[in-house]
């Protein structure tokens, strides 16, 4: 028996099992007794729930100010209303995931990072969207972005007059196309009223006096720039006319206002009967 013993004691698996499994073993069933006691685990648990609270109570790890850059006065206000954090605060306690997942839901947040700083400082650095265009829909007025994203909305025209109109069926999914017609628009710019999108496919400029350009459905810039170079030789747009057909590449189309076609009549020599009609 003793011979076999030490046979025994020589396999390593077994040397392991006595010096590291058995205590192991007695370790673990001991507190498993111990525990049985609801008594005695509802004092460790308390004591466990006491020592987490000492540490995240600490002063290093308490958050007293809320500090938002990046965002304009209206966007500061809306995400320190949406977090409604009562400061101070434990930094254990501000989930920052799910706070930065609602203030990117935000029409006007572009990116979001939060971080707790030292000194006690929650920053949300925010990269706000900028509004390029004014989406008229009825007589609701949205600002948009360069990619037709919803910023904000505003309640009259007045509000934003340094951003152009856009209005019609499914104005808001070609906004690179539009803000490449204004853009080739500078030298009218100041009497560009807006844009019109028709048919889901192509748009009308809209200038002041009612003057109305009707772009191509393909290559509008090219059409808008060929007709502002002819304005800039023959000022043609300064004329008396009411609109300019460029949907035809091969031939534009103009179209007079009724004294100016009168007076263009009278010069040719053909004589026009005016008519309640």
């Amino acid at each position: 028996m003793a011979y076999r013993m030490q046979r025994l004691w020589l396999t390593p698996f077994f040397r392991v099992c006595v010096r590291v499994g058995l205590p192991a073993f007695v370790l673990s069933f001991g507190t498993l007794l111990w525990l049985s006691d609801d008594a005695r685990r509802a004092a460790l648990l308390a004591q466990v729930d006491s020592v987490r609270e000492a540490v995240e109570s600490r002063p290093e790890f308490r958050v007293s100010v809320l500090q938002v850059t990046g965002a304009s006065p209206a966007l500061d206000s809306a995400i320190r209303k949406l977090l409604a954090l009562n400061l101070p605060i434990s930094s254990f306690d501000i989930d920052l995931e799910g706070a930065r997942s609602r203030i990117g839901q935000l029409d006007a947040v572009a990116q979001v990072e939060m971080q707790v700083m030292s000194g006690g400082i929650l920053e949300v650095r925010v990269v706000e969207r900028e509004p390029r265009l004014i989406w008229r829909q009825g007589d609701e007025l949205d600002l948009l972005d360069e990619t037709g994203r919803r910023v904000a909305r505003v309640l009259t025209r007045a509000d934003r007059p340094d951003l152009p109109v856009i209005t019609g069926e499914g104005a808001n999914l070609a906004t690179a196309e539009a803000l490449e017609i204004m853009d080739a628009a500078e030298p009218v710019v100041d009497r560009v009223r807006g844009l019109v999108r028709v048919s889901d496919r192509r748009w009308d400029l809209v200038l002041d006096r009612d003057q109305r350009i009707l772009l191509p459905a393909h290559d509008p810039v090219r059409a808008l720039e060929r007709l502002l170079a002819l304005d800039k030789a023959e000022d043609l747009l300064n004329r008396d006319i009411l609109s300019v057909d460029l949907r035809n590449p091969h031939r534009s189309t103009l179209r007079l206002a009724p004294n100016a076609l009168r007076e263009l009549r009278r010069a040719q020599g053909i004589e026009t009967v005016e008519n309640a009609l």
